[in-house]
């Protein structure tokens, strides 16, 4: 529960994604593909133990928290277990990533620190990323571009537009799981001091953040056979646009009087919509 294993496809997504245009690009190894799936795993594990510890620690859980149950706030683990179960997984991906820096060299020790360092700084240390407003950009650099890209590099030690691209697709799907789970809290958030990205611009903005999001997401494929020579069978991601129905008009119809509780089944849908994307994705740039 404290893992939060539904949102691990936001971890896998991107992985899958950059192993799929790899293996297009005739660049495909095993080893470093299953590394940096597992690392991935591991980063976005530890990144909820530690968001599940801290935001206890600040107050963001509290009892009228509407999302899912947080073990920490709710009791069920102590505090000081969650805190060292998150360094201890934090700990495994870095044992791990000495694997990838043998592969990929210094750039992988730069996005490895990186990120172990942001898993962290999400919601704990003395500037937490996203109390201050800047989880969406996170969560769109990390799961998108560094995860596309940090995948595609330790089995081609190559990077280019292309990848580019690719990645800020998949980064504006998983920050629009993001967007949907700030939007339900943030009248709660707003209570609680945490000065989310939805907390400052307001549900229109969040709103419209969601949908510029979707759209990014699903121009890329258009982009990538206008620009880069992609197959026109890379339309094929489309298809998880129909998980989005749903999600877009709940998103956009919810208002401060709406009960927050409406968005949940949209969080979940949102989340499926990025898997398959990251999935259908990858699929077919591997046919390249």
């Amino acid at each position: 529960m404290a893992s939060r294993p539904r949102t691990l496809t936001a971890a896998a997504a991107p992985v899958l994604l950059g192993t799929g245009l790899a293996i297009g690009r005739d660049g495909f190894r095993l080893g470093p593909a299953l590394a940096a799936l597992l690392g991935a795993l591991l980063i976005q594990i530890g990144t909820n133990l530690a968001n599940d510890y801290y935001d206890f620690l600040r107050g963001g859980d509290s009892e009228d928290r509407v999302g899912p149950l947080r073990v920490t706030q709710a009791g069920i683990i102590p505090p000081e277990t969650v805190r060292n179960g998150a360094f201890l997984v934090l700990g495994m991906a870095l044992l791990l990533g000495l694997y990838l820096v043998w592969v990929g060299g210094f750039p992988v020790v730069l996005i490895g620190l990186t990120s172990l360092v942001c898993a962290i700084a999400y919601t704990g240390g003395p500037f937490p990323l996203a109390y201050h407003g800047l989880g969406d950009l996170f969560v769109f650099v990390f799961f998108g571009i560094v995860a596309v890209g940090g995948t595609y590099w330790v089995q081609t030690l190559a990077f280019g537009p292309e990848v580019l691209l690719a990645g800020a697709g998949m980064g504006a799907l998983a920050t629009a799981i993001l967007v949907v789970n700030n939007l339900r809290d943030i009248e709660a958030d707003a209570r609680a001091g945490k000065r989310t990205l939805a907390v400052r611009i307001g549900p229109t903005g969040t709103k419209v953040e969601f949908l510029l999001l979707l759209l990014l997401g699903f121009s890329v494929p258009f982009l990538g056979v206008a620009w880069y020579d992609w197959p026109p069978w890379t339309f094929l991601t489309l298809p998880a646009a129909l998980l989005l129905i749903e999600p877009l008009r709940t998103v956009m119809t919810f208002s401060s009087g709406t009960d927050p509780r409406s968005l949940i089944p949209s969080l979940g849908k949102t989340a499926q919509a990025a898997g398959l994307y990251g999935l259908l994705l990858g699929v077919t740039l591997a046919l390249i």
